[in-house]
């Protein structure tokens, strides 16, 4: 047997070419597994069982510099009142001058699972004409659900992120002063008769425009996740997931996994249009199909210059005043332009090319829309 070194040789380069290809083929599948455009289920979806519950009380805010409500508020000399005789101290409401004490709401946003000794923020927010909350300190407020139960207490020094000062003839003022927060101003006294785990079931709703492309996406990304038809779409923008048994009572798992789950939500295509700031906002799948556009600005500019006449000497008239109009009408002249684009960049590209402002082109996309050829639905704020 005679042994031929380029044979091989040649086998083992070919070995290694097969090799590196299967290895570019394994690279490209593992970055294709991931949609484009991709962003967690946990970005665009609520999930049932997750959410806040709003609390409300009201209270008092003292220790301020004189620019706490005025005498003109009778509600918050009656607290003030209130307050002192549950403290065992007798008070004249007429001797009460609380330019040193605000009535303010106080707000704040409990979750589901928070539990007895929790802390959540809390938000200030003055109800009379206190001119700044600078500096005050709220005094114990129960905070209620719409239950009327009361589900935490609030207690604290306020942070505002601005100032205010005024003088005689200037005031000075920074952001909003008759609003503050309180970090960790609230304690939880009571939970949320509510379980978790014990759902035996979970809906997930899509936040947005319902979109049944998009709900058919997650709903196969789901079941390829969890493992048989557990997911089901209920309608463009809700899913009902049943708890697959290995998650019963034990549903933590089951959501790290779906949160993270990637997604390439879609829509309509879009163009959103805000008259007061023009501003114009264009969505990615917007398309436009032939159309020529021409655009130019016509300006009118009406200038008045009176005459006055004024008679001669010992004559006996009288100074006459003449009306002079000059009027000016300049009209911009730009050429027809031909736009075929069948892509967003191509749009922009052919509406920068009219010279369109931003004024200007919320006339040009009104006016495409009214031709039928820009496919998009146009939303004016």
């Amino acid at each position: 047997m005679i042994y031929d070194a380029r044979t091989h040789n040649s086998r083992k380069e070919l070995a290694r070419n097969l090799a590196l290809i299967l290895l570019c083929l394994a690279v490209l599948i593992i970055a294709g597994a991931a949609p484009a455009r991709a962003v967690r289920l946990k970005d665009i979806a609520s999930f049932s069982g997750m959410r806040n519950n709003e609390l409300v009380g009201y209270g008092l805010v003292v220790g301020l510099s004189g620019t706490g409500d005025g005498t003109s508020n009778e509600f918050t000399i009656r607290s003030m009142t209130n307050m002192l005789e549950k403290m065992g101290v007798s008070v004249n409401p007429a001797n009460l001058k609380p330019k040193n004490t605000a009535a303010v709401m106080v707000t704040a946003k409990m979750p589901t699972s928070a539990r007895p000794g929790s802390p959540i923020d809390v938000t200030v927010s003055s109800v009379g004409d206190a001119k700044s909350l600078l500096g005050g300190v709220l005094l114990i407020t129960p905070l209620r659900g719409l239950d009327g139960r009361v589900y935490a207490v609030a207690q604290g020094s306020m942070t505002l992120g601005g100032y205010s000062a005024e003088g005689q003839a200037a005031t000075s003022q920074k952001n909003i002063t008759t609003v503050g927060h309180i970090p960790n101003g609230a304690t939880v006294e009571r939970e949320v008769a509510f379980q978790f785990n014990k759902q035996e079931g979970l809906t997930i709703n899509l936040g947005g425009t319902p979109d049944f492309g998009t709900v058919m996406q997650v709903v196969n990304r789901i079941n390829a996740s969890v493992g048989g038809n557990m997911a089901k779409a209920m309608d463009g923008a809700t899913i009902q997931l049943t708890i697959p048994p290995r998650f019963q009572n034990n549903l933590v798992p089951l959501m790290a996994s779906l949160e993270n789950l990637d997604i390439s939500p879609d829509s309509r295509a879009k163009v959103v249009v805000d008259e007061k700031t023009g501003t114009v906002v264009l969505g990615g799948n917007v398309r436009l199909t032939r159309v020529a556009v021409a655009h130019g600005n016509l300006q009118i500019v009406v200038a008045e210059s009176p005459n006055v006449s004024q008679p001669g000497a010992f004559s006996g008239g009288t100074t006459q005043v003449t009306p002079n109009s000059d009027v000016k009408i300049k009209e911009q002249n730009n050429r027809l332009l031909l736009m075929e684009g069948a892509t967003l960049q191509e749009l922009v590209d052919g509406l920068n090319s009219v010279g369109a402002t931003p004024r200007d082109l919320i006339s040009v996309l009104r006016s495409l829309k009214t031709a039928g050829s820009l496919h998009a639905d146009l939303e004016v704020l």
